[in-house]
């Protein structure tokens, strides 16, 4: 696949929910939230992972891992580490890449309150898949 029709998916790893954001150089203008996933295991969730990149012939997968603000990582940070592990082994040829996602989450009720695609109104329904969207957003601009 080529430089300019790659196309990207970002994962938001959380304890409830994981949010989804895709990008496809040369056709999205920028990253767009594309799904919501609730899961009751890892393993559930990586086979609906793998499943959407082969759907959507995804040529890169990005993680968000958290920190501190000072660098340090939590234990979130260690579960998304061990979740990422298993995953890259799953997407095997399709690289895995880890991106800092500080204060994603943060930022996507930010925008979602000045938004009116989402009524000026925090919906937590849709705001993994947006902070996944902006997390692909710093990937690409890194």
């Amino acid at each position: 696949m080529t430089e300019h029709t790659q196309t990207l998916l970002a994962v938001d790893y959380g304890t409830k929910a994981v949010g989804l954001a895709l990008f496809c150089r040369g056709r999205d203008p920028y990253p767009l939230p594309h799904a919501t996933l609730g899961y009751t295991d890892d393993d559930a969730l990586i086979r609906d992972i793998t499943g959407i990149v082969r759907k959507k012939s995804i040529s890169a997968v990005v993680l968000g891992v958290p920190r501190l603000l000072d660098g340090r990582e939590t234990t979130m940070t260690r579960r998304i580490r061990a979740f990422g592990e298993k995953l890259v082994q799953a997407l095997a040829p399709v690289p895995l890449h880890l991106q800092d996602e500080s204060l994603s989450s943060f930022e996507a009720e930010e925008r979602m309150k000045s938004s009116p695609r989402y009524n000026f109104k925090v919906d937590p329904r849709q705001i993994d898949a947006l902070a996944a969207a902006i997390i692909l957003e710093d990937f690409i601009g890194r």
